[in-house]
Parts: structure tokens; sequence; C-alpha cells
């Protein structure tokens, strides 16, 4: 029973797809321009040849995300392989409304290709690939444009702009990590101390006992941005399939922030209470996520809990519009 309706889904899926493809002008223009451009950043994409031997920006983005790791959930910017996905069923929700605009060809378009192709060639002459990896997803953007028309470019900005999260970090993460960082770290102290009664101090980015029995640096892979990018990518998804009002969404994802810091605060109180009561091995077990990894997940039960209650507050208050559906499309 289980095969016959997965396969039914598969089935119905396949019909949906070749008749939205089917009705989708220019693909074959799309799909050659969409080709040369991947290869030109393939090709000719990297000129940081000491940070990975190759010439081709894809293969630096991936290496910059996932850093050599086996796995790529244990790799900070694993988030960024994923986003790619998420645009692509964004746009799959909304495919009843861009495939109902006037769709032609809009030769202006070139002009934001030829700007993404200078984008790319001033970071390829200063070696700074996140330059070109920017000018590559602009690029196809207007590629968009030159195949789809302008219509289509102002109704498919909001989920394509969430490709800027394929820009990899690196260094400039630090902007957020460390004030993150000392935001957790002083919360924790604070709360400890005046909440918990527990006796912790405080020093920079690290937390121990008065007396050295356990201590606990909040470093840049704790700091929480792994959950921040998850939070944000959500409250984007969320924004998008339930307002149409670009000030809710904007809330929703203005609230990913706070509600990051809540949950990595969440998590360094359990280590902490567990290192004052059972000793700096338990709190090291809750640090490496306890028993089927169960306390990793606590940085994402206070954003899964507050977007949804948010986004329910925010349906509920006066002027919302309910998202457009397919079936109001058609009536």
């Amino acid at each position: 029973m289980e095969n016959e309706s997965s396969n039914g889904v598969l089935e119905e899926f396949r019909i949906e797809f070749l008749s939205c493809w089917q009705r989708l002008p220019n693909k074959g223009f799309f799909l050659a321009m969409f080709t040369l451009w991947l290869g030109l950043f393939h090709f000719w994409g990297n000129s940081t040849f000491g940070y990975i031997s190759t010439p081709s920006l894809i293969s630096w983005a991936y290496y910059a995300f996932v850093g050599g790791s086996a796995n790529l959930l244990e790799a900070d910017g694993a988030y960024g392989l994923l986003v790619p996905v998420v645009v692509l069923f964004l746009f799959w929700l909304k495919r009843e409304e861009l495939l109902a605009l006037e769709l032609r060809a809009w030769w202006p378009g070139l002009g934001m290709v030829a700007a993404a192709l200078a984008l790319h060639l001033v970071g390829y002459v200063v070696q700074q690939p996140r330059i070109s990896i920017l000018g590559m997803i602009f690029g196809i953007y207007g590629l968009m444009g030159m195949a789809w028309g302008w219509a289509w470019l102002r109704a498919s900005f909001f989920p394509f702009f969430l490709l800027a999260f394929c820009l990899p970090m690196g260094s400039l993460a630090d902007l957020i990590t460390v004030p993150m960082r000392l935001l957790v770290t002083k919360l924790v102290a604070v709360i400890s101390h005046f909440i918990l009664a527990i006796d912790v101090i405080q020093n920079g980015n690290v937390l121990m006992d008065p007396s050295n029995r356990y201590q606990y640096e909040v470093a840049a892979a704790c700091s929480g941005i792994r959950s921040l990018f998850a939070i944000v990518v959500l409250a984007v998804v969320l924004g998008f399939v339930s307002f149409r009002s670009p000030w809710k969404r904007l809330i929703l994802v203005g609230s990913a922030f706070p509600l990051a810091v809540l949950g990595n605060l969440l998590r360094m109180l359990a280590i902490i209470i567990a290192a004052e009561n059972w000793g700096q091995e338990t709190g090291n077990r809750v640090h490496e996520g306890g028993p089927y990894g169960v306390f990793s997940l606590l940085p994402y039960v206070p954003a899964f809990v507050g977007l949804l209650l948010l986004e329910h507050y925010l349906r509920k208050s006066p002027g919302t519009t309910p998202p457009r559906t397919p079936e109001m499309q058609q009536a």
C-alpha cells in the first residue's frame, strides 16, 4: 500500500511537472544560456589556487562550505548546500502565479548579465571568489529576465534572494559569531548566578566554576551560527508560504536572531547545569549532544515554537492578506 501511494504521488508530480514545463516559454533558450553560464564559472571561476587547487568556483564554494568534512551534518556551512533545493521548492509552490504572468523575452536582462560578468571579472582579478559567486547568482537572475521578462523577476525576487545564503561566510562570519558568543556567555552567567544560584565565572567567552571543577568555552562552533542560518531559512520559507505582506515576512526573518540566541542559551544552560551537578564529564556528554543527539536539538526547539507562535499572531492581526493559492489564482 505504501509503495502504491508513493508511486501515485510521484506520478502526480510527474504529470504536473510536464504540464508546467510545456506552458513555460523560452525554456530551451534559458537552459542553453544557463549551461553556458555555469560552464564559465566551472572552468574559469576561481583564481585562488592556494586555497583549493581548482579553476571551478562551484568546487571552491563546496569546499568552503564543508571544509573537507566527511560528514556533511557536522560541517558548519552544510546549510549552503540545501539552499538551492529550498529555492527550487519555493519556485514550485509559486508555479501557478509565475506561469500566469505575461512571459516573454526581455532583452534588458542582457545588461544584468553583463553587469554580473563584470562583477565576476573583478572578483577573479582581485582573487575574491565571494564576489564572483555574487556575480554568478546575479547572472542567473538576469538570464531569467532575458527568458521570461521583468514580471517574472519581480514575482520571483523573494524566493530567489535566498541564494545569497550560498555565499560562504568564512572569516566574515566573525562579525556575527563573536557578538553572539559574548552575548550568550553573558546571559548564561547572569541566569546561572541570579536565577539558578550556580556560581559561574565569566571570562570573555569562557564559563568556569570558581573551584575549577569544570570550564567551557563558547567557541565559534558553539556560537549558534548553524542554527541561526537554519532558522533564517525556515523563517523565510514560513513567511513565503503564510504571507504576501513584505513587512510580515521581514518580522519573521528578523525574529531568527533572538530565537537563535535563545536556543543556544538553553543549550549552554543545560551544559552548565549538568556539569554543576554531575561534573565535567557529564557536561561534556550534554555538549556533544547526549543520547541520540537530543541536546543538539535544543537550539531549534524555541525557534520552531517561536516562529509558529509569531506566524499565528501575525496571521490573526488586522490587515493580514492570506497567501495566494493556485485555486484563488484560477478563480
